[in-house]
């Protein structure tokens, strides 16, 4: 299995490309999913609500890169764990990224809380005019633990079950790597079918600046400039908390736990960081993520495919940020007084419905329910606060995701140098595009 998968078409031939094309795939993909997001948000101001007639295009593209995360998660978790060679590594790695990922969402938790504090985005809020949105309650942790078992390994794949399909990925993988010899043929089978599957993932990215000039258009065309004067003081707290995170927690990271300069990993995510800033999915980012961690970062494929699949549901550093901040938010519009017991319950329960939060776009205002109930806050309450925030909920979404996406890459990055999977040259060198 190599590291990184043969080039595509479009690259084999440069001869024979026209000047568009060369100029086309010269340019390294973030620069032109940059330069496609700023297009996107002149275009949708421009054609406002006419945007939406091109949001199939990015619908497009959101299923096209969801299409292959559940074939990605399974084929990469299979040969990750069958490749180490060692079972006991298996525990090792796996212990490591769990710890690191609810690490930094406790951490998360407090800075939201905080930027709440500091910002004060509830006081005096309105709720006249708004139509109250009734949130399901989140399920208890032990229906959360049992969904992790599968009833059927196939039905979970079908119905893209990420965590259950992670349980049943590991118990193929652990087989594997128990029977030896034996089990080479579907070992190889493994291998071959992670290079197909990551060499799809490549030809999907070339859609990506198409796919996020449409989202932006859209996302700019119905909602405008004006939705960041309309909740100005929620969403500042939001990008400086998230900022801080990133900076300081993931990079920190980086340079106290991992020893390595955090240049590299800031330099080297953009592709990443933009498909999850556009799609606000970290299921929908993880191909780009698995891509950009072995390519750029240097991470082995064994510690990529366990790392970053787990983080996808386990690592919700932004939404365990977001929920924490709106938890200030409710407790100041409603004029509630909290205790320091209360901050620590809710801190709590923040973590445990961030981890359990689905991997899509705005699923963690329907887990709020679950932080809100410890504070004494009442249903009615409840769908008051997401009423209010839901419409520009995909906004916040957006900046949040790049929170969680850069939390599983820093985590990959600090478990593969424990673990001596990083190739630091490769971590530290300028990616050739």
């Amino acid at each position: 299995m190599t590291d990184s998968p043969p080039p595509s078409p479009a690259v084999e031939a440069p001869a024979k490309r026209t000047l568009l094309q060369r100029w086309w795939f010269d340019v390294v993909l973030w620069k032109r999913i940059l330069l496609a997001l700023v297009l996107g948000v002149i275009a949708g101001l421009l054609l406002g609500e006419q945007a939406n007639a091109i949001k199939w295009i990015g619908d497009l593209f959101v299923r096209l890169i969801r299409m292959i995360v559940v074939p990605l998660v399974f084929v990469s978790i299979v040969a990750g764990v069958a490749g180490m060679g060692d079972p006991r590594r298996l525990g090792s790695i796996g212990a490591k990224t769990i710890f690191l990922y609810l690490l930094t969402t406790a951490i998360a938790v407090g800075v939201g809380m905080a930027m709440g504090l500091l910002f004060g985005p509830g006081q005096g809020v309105s709720f006249t005019g708004v139509t109250p949105e009734m949130v399901g309650t989140a399920p208890p942790v032990s229906e959360q633990l049992l969904g992790i078992v599968p009833l059927n390994p196939i039905q979970a794949l079908a119905n893209g079950d990420i965590l259950a399909v992670i349980f049943f990925s590991f118990l193929v993988g652990a087989a594997i790597l128990a029977l030896g010899e034996k089990a080479d043929p579907i070992r190889k089978l493994f291998d071959a079918g992670v290079d197909v599957v990551l060499y799809i993932t490549r030809l999907v990215m070339e859609v990506a600046p198409f796919g996020v000039f449409a989202l932006m258009a859209w996302v700019m065309g119905t909602a405008g400039l004006g939705v960041f004067y309309n909740i100005f003081l929620l969403a500042a707290a939001l990008l400086v908390g998230c900022l801080l995170h990133i900076f300081i927690v993931h990079g920190g990271m980086i340079r106290l736990m991992a020893g390595l300069p955090m240049w590299p990993f800031f330099r080297d995510i953009p592709d990443a960081v933009m498909v999850a800033f556009s799609t606000s999915s970290s299921a929908a980012t993880l191909p780009v993520s698995m891509r950009v961690a072995e390519k750029n970062l240097g991470v082995s494929h064994t510690v990529a495919s366990t790392a970053l699949p787990l983080g996808t549901t386990v690592s919700m550093d932004g939404t365990a940020l977001y929920i924490g901040l709106l938890a200030m938010f409710t407790a100041q519009a409603f004029g509630i007084e909290l205790t320091l017991t209360q901050y620590l319950l809710a801190g709590l329960t923040t973590i445990l419905v961030s981890v359990g939060t689905a991997p899509i776009p705005s699923a963690s205002l329907f887990m709020l329910a679950a932080v809100l109930t410890t504070m004494g806050v009442s249903p009615e309450q409840t769908a008051l606060v997401v009423g209010f925030v839901l419409p520009f909920d995909r906004l916040l979404d957006m900046t949040r995701t790049v929170a969680n996406n850069t939390s599983d890459l820093a985590v990959a990055v600090t478990v593969a140098k424990w673990e001596g999977e990083l190739d630091e040259a490769s971590y530290r060198a300028k990616p050739v595009e």
